[in-house]
């Protein structure tokens, strides 16, 4: 009987080690697997590569995993704004190496590396110091640059529902990278607010199949709600 819903945030955590690349799903606040975060800094793995598509918000979240000092390098598409003050004082200080990557090919990066694609030419970043020393070709008459996929160890990310066999569905915008970072991660580890009974979830309603979800474990709601007064539902 396939059933990869663990009992604890620990369990599902089990295996991430030091040195591990880690996909962490969300877009700002929104998305972002907390609890998972939270468990993976009381794991205790250092010295980690983590592809987000920011380099944390505040003080919670993936900010206090770089806080804690267990990343060694980020790959992300916008690493400051008003409130990246953790990854403002590690990137000055010399203690974290970041990776920027534009958006769109950060998206595409990952996509590609679940996909089974071995490379792509985009536009983006040509002529930037982004494109230096890759290499480039000019086709139909536009300049484009050579990126290569981006795999990971571990993906955390977070959907509204699952079930045993995986297969999850989503709230909306959280989302977002989501269901490209199960598909590139060797083993993709979900939360979800509410895991149902096989055959609940509407197949037409399925973002992400099993196939691409090695574990999943419920965190209700109400759960993220006691623990950080005021979150969002």
């Amino acid at each position: 009987m396939i059933d990869k819903v663990v009992a604890s945030i620990a369990e599902a955590l089990a295996g991430i080690r030091d040195g591990a690349s880690v996909m962490v799903g969300g877009f700002g606040t929104a998305g972002i697997p907390g609890e998972l975060v939270d468990g993976l800094i009381a794991q205790g793995a250092r010295e980690l590569i983590v592809v987000n598509n920011n380099a944390g918000n505040g003080d919670t979240g993936l900010a206090a995993l770089l806080k804690a000092g267990r990343v060694r390098k980020i790959v992300c598409s916008c690493p400051r704004q008003v409130d990246s003050w953790v990854f403002d004082e590690l990137y000055r200080s010399g203690r974290i190496e970041p990776e920027l990557v534009p958006q769109g090919n950060l998206a595409e990066r990952i996509r590609a590396a679940g996909a089974g694609i071995g490379a792509f030419y985009t536009p983006t970043g040509y002529g930037t110091p982004l494109a230096e020393g890759k290499e480039t070709r000019r086709i139909d008459g536009r300049d484009y640059v050579l990126e290569y996929p981006i795999r990971a160890d571990f993906a955390l990310i977070k959907a509204l529902r699952g079930d045993r066999w995986g297969n999850l569905v989503y709230r909306k915008t959280a989302r977002n990278f989501g269901p490209i970072m199960a598909s590139a991660a060797k083993c993709t580890i979900a939360q979800v607010r509410e895991i149902v009974n096989l055959g609940d979830l509407d197949p037409e309603n399925v973002v992400t199949p099993g196939i691409f979800v090695q574990r999943i474990v419920e965190i209700p709601a109400a759960t993220r709600l006691m623990a950080t007064p005021g979150a969002a539902a």
